[in-house]
């Protein structure tokens, strides 16, 4: 499974609107909004590198009031919840 992080920059009256659109695509978990620099940050759980530019290039890029984005891979994950769920298997 590949792990993306996009960071959306969208129009911010339509913020709430455009991240619920965001989060109705096949392919993405989640959609935050966010302080700082962009607007919103979506995660994209897809099976291949191919699913990422197809998700984000065809779908996400094309959602009315995105005005940009920048999409970066996840190499590892690393989560204490992760950690916790694994030692408590036996117990």
């Amino acid at each position: 499974m590949i792990t993306a992080i996009v960071f959306v920059e969208a129009e911010v009256a339509r913020i709430p609107e455009i991240a619920q659109e965001i989060a109705d695509l096949d392919g993405v978990s989640e959609v935050y909004s966010v302080t700082g620099k962009v607007d919103l940050i979506a995660l994209v759980r897809v099976p291949t590198v191919d699913a990422v530019a197809a998700t984000v290039a065809e779908k996400l890029n094309r959602v009315a009031g995105v005005l940009s984005t920048e999409t970066h891979i996840a190499f590892q994950a690393y989560s204490k919840l992760d950690l916790e769920a694994a030692f408590s298997i036996g117990g």
